[in-house]
């Protein structure tokens, strides 16, 4: 999509999501419009509201390089990370901030991710060694097999996916797209050792068996990451080892 209005500045009216459990009984949304320079990130809007405007505005944010994930928000409806979200990219000048879905809000646009670091947790995301001792240099790995993990290594754990996915809005005991994005990358890695057996953790209905293949995941990566294919992958994964368990009884 083109950049409008050249470099100059232009009027946006932000319609930002606001609530505190502590004094507001229902959601609501406060309208700013404000004028801003050609390049300014939905990020850099929030933070002039916040000086400017009205400094109770509660969001996250830190590196401001779409490297930590902290500012992972709805902006017209996409789950984006703010700080590389540009105003002048969006339609029209009408702009609707939103916290991400699936998650409690805590306050505005600040959700609760404990959900979504459980989840993390349960697939165990390090490097299985299987009671080997630490070896004493460093765990090396052939160039091509590194090549293998770069499709999936570039996670930022920001829950973008985790806000886009349907199946989540109906059963909070899904993992998830990142946590299983997160699980294959490891099963991937020439160095892990933690086998097929570990697949048990996510054979079941709370696991890949869940995801109903829409690929909301995959659009609202910002790091291009295709959780839907790993999650797939995962699926045939558990059907070759059915079937070797299965013919193994016989």
């Amino acid at each position: 999509m083109s950049p409008k209005n050249g470099n100059t500045d232009t009027v946006y009216t932000l319609k930002i999501f606001r609530f505190n459990p502590e004094t507001d009984r229902e959601l609501r949304y406060d309208t700013f419009a404000k004028r801003f320079p050609y390049g300014t990130t939905v990020l850099e809007a929030l933070l002039n509201i916040q000086e400017t405007a009205d400094d109770s505005l509660a969001f996250r944010f830190s590196c401001r390089s779409a490297v930590c994930g902290s500012c992972g928000m709805l902006v017209n409806g996409a789950p984006v990370l703010a700080c590389r979200t540009q105003l002048a990219t969006l339609i029209g000048n009408q702009v609707l901030i939103e916290p991400l879905p699936n998650m409690e809000i805590i306050k505005d646009l600040v959700v609760n991710m404990a959900p979504f670091w459980e989840a993390y947790k349960r697939i165990e995301p390090w490097l299985h060694s299987n009671g080997d001792q630490p070896p004493e240099k460093e765990r090396l790995q052939f160039p091509d097999d590194e090549k293998k993990l770069d499709p999936y290594i570039n996670c930022i754990l920001c829950a973008c996916c985790y806000g886009a996915c349907p199946v989540l809005g109906f059963d909070e005991q899904y993992l998830g797209p990142a946590a299983i994005a997160k699980l294959f990358r490891f099963m991937k890695d020439s160095r892990d050792q933690r086998g097929l057996k570990f697949l048990a953790k996510v054979d079941n209905p709370d696991g890949v068996w869940n995801c109903r293949t829409i690929f909301r995941c995959i659009d609202a990566c910002p790091k291009d990451i295709r959780p839907t294919d790993t999650i797939l992958a995962l699926k045939r994964k558990l059907t070759l080892y059915r079937f070797k368990k299965f013919f193994r009884v016989l």
